[in-house]
């Protein structure tokens, strides 16, 4: 569990390059490879399709769904995934299967999935959670309403404060220190600074993939000792779907 961590921070503050080959053989587009630091795609399989030795796989989370090209294997509709990658194609043609995909991560394979894995004996001190990618979800409404980026931009001002964040859950961490931890992005901050991600603790429970307004008091530089350290925190969190 704890490499598993650190394999996700080191690629989150690591710019990574398609290896040679990754990308199917039969297979081109304009498309060059996006470099970017790791992404994971988590949700259910909505459809998969053979091709080249490679399986690509529809998966949907909340209302979204992405695409991923993994090695060739077995998956059923409506099973539970989590795909780790770090190289993202836009406008990418498969000639095998004559078909265009806007974005496709090209996965080595998957990663156990956030919601199912265990609870841990303190939030991941290794780094936010990675980017999924395609997330744009629409800033919360009212006086107290902040985007994601906004609340560590504005973290100082705000530290004490009722500040509501809308946003999609990408990993959440039940029954920890008596709270629930809740990854919450909403498209806005930066990957590679760690402004993307924002964590919110609550007694509330939440999915991965659905959205949700977050309405709590901000907290900054919070420091829970042996290494768990936030430079902006959600805290005693309700939320609103």
């Amino acid at each position: 569990m704890r490499n598993l961590f650190i394999s996700a921070g080191f690629f989150l503050f690591c710019a990574c390059s398609a290896p040679a080959g990754e990308v199917p053989a039969g297979h081109e587009g304009p498309a060059a490879a996006k470099t970017q630091a790791q992404t994971i795609v988590a949700g259910k399989v909505a459809e998969t399709m053979d091709s080249g030795g490679y399986t690509y796989v529809r998966v949907t989370h909340g209302k979204d769904s992405s695409w991923v090209a993994t090695s060739q294997q077995k998956l059923n509709a409506g099973q539970e995934v989590s795909f780790s990658g770090a190289v993202v194609m836009e406008d990418f043609f498969s000639k095998s299967l004559n078909r265009h995909f806007k974005n496709i991560l090209f996965s080595e394979g998957q990663t156990k999935g956030a919601a199912e894995m265990p609870a841990m004996k303190g939030p991941s001190p290794h780094g936010p959670t990675p980017a999924l990618f395609t997330i744009k979800i629409a800033k919360a409404e009212g006086p107290d309403a902040y985007t994601v980026s906004e609340a560590y931009a504005q973290g100082a001002k705000l530290a004490g404060k009722t500040v509501s964040v809308r946003g999609k859950v990408v990993k959440v961490s039940l029954d920890i220190m008596g709270l629930n931890w809740v990854h919450l992005q909403d498209g806005s901050g930066d990957a590679k600074a760690g402004t993307h991600d924002l964590v919110v603790t609550t007694k509330e429970t939440a999915k991965v993939g659905e959205t949700v307004t977050a309405r709590g008091t901000l907290a900054k530089d919070k420091d829970f000792g042996y290494g768990y350290k936030y430079s902006v925190l959600l805290e005693k969190a309700s939320f609103k779907r």
